[in-house]
């Protein structure tokens, strides 16, 4: 099930929000976990088996640390702690990456173990670090355990963020699972939020999507330099309203039922140089290798070899986490060289030379960086990187790449103003202005974007979150 169907749209989700706001207090997380794992089960019926064990054993793993610590007793503690770290990390290699480290044994060792084919549980990389954020803030006392388990079930379950994010720490919604407010306000804020992420996802990824394969689908032998250059922009576009706008959704529902979730987004293609980009994109995902990778390691007050090591581990393991493919290990070495590049070498010259030359750099990097993480072979992105630069002798541009520009032209410049904070400024400013008469203007946008995005729905055949795979 997900977020941008009819079904979920006109039954699930009123069904949901009339059980929660109809319950007694003490029963919310209750239905919520219920809702949360019927939500999970609609799609994967026998791996919502395994997420009742990850909470069930995290639940008691992170009671036998808190018991461990509270008596003093390290060593107890340490064996539980290692032992949770070996599950949860256990199984998501396993189902995310078994396959990939078969095939590579098979072609380095040139032998033939046979590779069962495992569907990979929707959201494992998710819940798994969602899971560990707690179990980790517990051993170090940073929280206190969650002694209810329908409360713990509620958090990693939460349908609302569990498939695709935020990521959402523990910490960062303590309180609110026992505590949070409840109101008309909220529900009209987290409506409001939704409808700006299903016409991102609706209206714009899906969209530029289709010119994107398009595109993509053609050889790239056969594929003008320009051609290729707008395909990948259009991945570009897809991506970053895919994912954000999943991430405004995830984030509207969790208002409606009285959570305040991270932003994950803060528009990241205004930035000027690699660094900043990674502060703005994921921001969900950079504050957890943050804080439970790179600060353990040391982060940045060490000596510049050791601080180079550190951003290398970090961003192998963010390029591993985003899948078992090759590309996107050298996608997290790009950007972990970029950024090395801009603290040590030209971060000052960069800076120095202004805005302007700082986001047309950025510009490029980025592309080139969505170009590998598109690729799904490494054939295949050494052939589309050839294709972008001339390489393998195709034209600089075609008629195909005349109608491609011609017929998405509109597309394309609505996707450039609204990945910038323009549109919404110019929005919010018109929404907060005092009278009735800017209230209604408010009103009947917000109900037209989501007609205008149900409308595409009833069309749609087809329209996965492109994060959903991670």
């Amino acid at each position: 099930m997900i977020f941008s169907s009819l079904f979920f749209i006109c039954i699930f989700l009123p069904v949901t929000l009339i059980l929660y706001y109809v319950v007694p207090r003490k029963a919310k997380n209750l239905i919520l976990l219920i809702m949360s794992l019927i939500f999970y089960a609609w799609g994967e019926p026998v791996y919502v088996l395994l997420m009742m064990f990850s909470i069930t054993y995290n639940y008691f793993a992170a009671r036998s640390i808190a018991y461990y610590r509270e008596n003093e007793k390290r060593t107890g503690k340490n064996l539980v702690f290692i032992l949770c770290l070996i599950v949860n990390l256990g199984l998501l290699c396993f189902f995310k990456y078994y396959g990939f480290a078969i095939e590579n044994i098979n072609a380095l060792f040139h032998i033939s173990i046979p590779i069962r084919n495992l569907a990979l549980p929707i959201g494992i990389s998710f819940y798994t670090f969602q899971t560990l954020s707690y179990v980790i803030d517990v051993y170090k006392g940073n929280v206190k355990v969650q002694k209810n388990i329908i409360n713990f079930g509620a958090y990693i379950t939460m349908f609302p963020q569990l498939i695709a994010g935020p990521i959402v720490r523990y910490a960062d919604i303590e309180t609110q699972l026992t505590g949070r407010e409840i109101s008309f306000d909220k529900l009209s804020e987290g409506a409001a939020w939704f409808i700006i992420g299903l016409a991102k996802k609706v209206l714009l990824a899906n969209n530029v999507g289709m010119l994107f394969d398009a595109i993509f689908a053609t050889a790239a032998p056969e594929r003008a330099v320009l051609t290729t250059w707008l395909g990948v922009i259009a991945f570009t576009f897809q991506i970053y309203f895919d994912f954000s706008g999943y991430s405004d959704m995830a984030v509207g529902l969790g208002k409606m039922l009285g959570f305040e979730f991270v932003q994950n987004f803060n528009y990241p293609y205004i930035s000027k140089n690699a660094t900043e980009f990674w502060r703005r994109w994921h921001i969900s995902l950079g504050t957890w290798f943050r804080e439970y990778v790179y600060i353990p390691l040391g982060g940045n007050r060490v000596s510049k070899a050791r601080h180079i090591f550190n951003l290398f581990v970090v961003w192998i393991l963010t390029g591993f986490w985003h899948g078992a493919a090759w590309c996107f290990v050298f996608w997290g070495i790009y950007y972990c060289i970029l950024l090395i590049l801009e603290k040590y070498v030209y971060g000052k010259a960069l800076k120095k030379a202004g805005p302007v030359v700082g986001h047309i750099y950025t510009i490029i990097v980025f592309v080139l960086g969505w170009l590998i993480f598109a690729s799904e072979t490494v054939p295949e992105l050494v052939a589309n990187f050839s294709s972008m630069f001339g390489i393998l002798g195709t034209p600089f541009a075609d008629g195909a790449t005349l109608y491609y520009l011609r017929t998405n032209a509109v597309l394309l410049i609505v996707c450039i103003l609204c990945s910038t904070p323009i549109v919404m400024k110019l929005f919010t400013k018109i929404a907060s202005k005092e009278g009735a008469g800017y209230k209604i203007i408010t009103t009947v946008c917000y109900a037209a974007v989501f007609i205008v995005s149900m409308a595409y729905l009833v069309n749609a055949t087809y329209n996965p979150f492109l994060y959903f795979r991670f």
